[in-house]
């Protein structure tokens, strides 16, 4: 059938993955990765660690973080939305809408991209003070709060056995009335932790992961797999954007993992530039220089390169089906939609549009398809895992 073309390619790389694993060990974690995948490549003082992943998690959840107490990370990056929040724009802390969506963090480790538009930040711990001390838009709204949330959080016992253990050289776990010789809860070691925890929500258990690293055959229907095949193909040209690039010459082991424009592992060349996929596809056509919402032009807004107009970050494609609504700010309601904006070849082509952006051809059953692909990237235990689920609610 033909779609063992597209497999062999998929196969290849899950292979040259395995050749390549233990360049880069994390000592202490255990990553819950299939056969031929890497674990994603870490910051230079930013090691993986049981401890400090489960103080992440709880600063995750923890609405101590934000400026009036009222959200936290959790707020909007939901579990069972594969940590996107249902919203077409976000709502900050303080009642302020945002101009773009909450993204997905699943598999969030593996990218150099982190944002919609901002090619500037490039680890979690940078980003992470984006939505805790930003003021453009309010996120969590913590800048000016800092001295009252970190006595909260310095004063609750689980912090107190949880910030050592993580970071042990702020000592050892302290007894409810002992006073630590320095502050033991600072930013860097919130954002440190923070990152911890967004680096292990890894995702490969959907029945497109079974069907591709574990070979079971029986894990996709005909349906998904005429779809893949469909995905992959140079008539529908889906794997064109989502499959991305590496910046090397080499075949990349990382290159598909998620389906978002090329991610990166720990076994990618290290020579590899930082993959940053931002594209235009067409969703507005205002009249003048700049077609896109004056407040919503992506990677312009932070280059002022009119050529940068509208281009906005290839989201991952894990998932997709819970992830609704669509696009960078909501405007496109259902994945059906979706199909037919890229159909139309973007429903409001403008001059900066990429070139890979062009009308297609796809009959009714083929769209069915391509749909039932999609479905088969869900990855329903990542939905309700408990290692990723909220540490302060009641017991069931």
């Amino acid at each position: 059938m033909r779609y063992r073309s597209t497999v062999a390619v998929l196969s290849a790389l899950a292979a040259l993955a395995v050749g390549l694993a233990g360049q880069q060990r994390t000592p202490n974690y255990q990553w819950d990765l299939p056969p031929g995948v890497s674990p994603p490549r870490l910051p230079v003082g930013a090691p993986m660690t049981p401890a400090r992943v489960e103080l992440g998690r709880r600063l995750f959840y923890d609405t101590r973080l934000s400026g009036n107490g009222t959200q936290s990370c959790a707020t909007c990056h939901i579990q069972a939305l594969a940590f996107t929040d249902g919203r077409a724009r976000g709502l900050g802390s303080t009642g302020g809408r945002h101009p773009r969506s909450a993204m997905s963090l699943v598999n969030v480790a593996y990218r150099d991209a982190l944002t919609w538009g901002d090619p500037t930040l490039l680890t979690l711990e940078e980003q992470a003070l984006v939505p805790l001390f930003g003021t453009d838009p309010i996120e969590l709204g913590l800048a000016g709060h800092e001295k009252r949330a970190y006595a909260a959080l310095a004063a609750s016992p689980v912090y107190r056995r949880l910030f050592p253990a993580a970071f042990p050289r702020v000592g050892s776990t302290m007894d409810d009335d002992e006073q630590p010789a320095e502050p033991f809860i600072t930013t860097e070691r919130i954002t440190l932790a923070l990152a911890a925890f967004q680096r292990s929500i890894v995702s490969f258990r959907s029945p497109y992961d079974r069907y591709r690293f574990h070979g079971d055959e029986k894990a996709l229907s005909p349906a998904a797999r005429r779809g893949m095949e469909l995905f992959f193909s140079r008539r529908a040209r889906c794997g064109g954007c989502h499959l991305g690039q590496s910046g090397s010459q080499t075949l990349s082991a990382d290159i598909s993992l998620n389906l978002d424009g090329g991610s990166k592992a720990a076994t990618s060349p290290l020579t590899d530039p930082p993959v940053f996929n931002f594209h235009n596809t067409g969703l507005y056509n205002l009249p003048g220089p700049v077609p896109y919402p004056p407040d919503n032009t992506g990677r312009h807004a932070h280059t002022g390169n009119l050529e940068h107009v509208g281009q906005f970050r290839i989201p991952t494609l894990r998932n997709v089906v819970v992830t609704a609504p669509y696009m960078h700010d909501g405007s496109i309601a259902a994945l059906s939609e979706v199909l037919d904006h890229y159909v139309a070849g973007g429903r409001a082509p403008n001059p900066q549009q990429s070139d890979a952006i062009e009308p297609l051809t796809l009959r009714g059953d083929e769209r069915r398809d391509l749909l039932a692909f999609l479905q088969s990237l869900t990855d329903d235990a990542l939905l309700r895992d408990v290692r990723w689920s909220d540490p302060w609610a009641p017991a069931p």
